[in-house]
């Protein structure tokens, strides 16, 4: 898989309370990733862009909230989160990823 295909499948890591305590209980880190991708993809892409070794993916599809401006209606976007197990003695540090 070429870098311009991992770079479009993994969007961000997620960042959040609920990922932060996923990520101390087990060796797993949430990435937000394009809406089409599938488990495999996400697997190879991982491996790849951060040499470890990926064990497991769960994903969820993240619903778009009904949001109101003023008079207006409008929706947010759907997204799609990914849910990544390693395997033992691998770990992602983002800290000095995005660094």
């Amino acid at each position: 898989m070429n870098e311009q295909k991992v770079f479009q499948i993994i969007r961000a890591p997620h960042i959040s309370e609920k990922a932060a305590i996923v990520g101390d209980a087990s060796n797993q880190h949430v990435f937000k990733v394009s809406t089409d991708a599938k488990k495999a993809e996400i697997k190879v892409a991982i491996e790849q862009l951060f040499n470890v070794k990926v064990s497991k993916v769960r994903t969820a599809t993240v619903k778009g909230k009904s949001k109101r401006q003023g008079v207006r209606l409008g929706k947010r976007s759907d997204w799609k989160k990914a849910y990544v197990s390693l395997e033992q003695g691998h770990e992602i540090d983002l800290a000095v990823v995005g660094g």
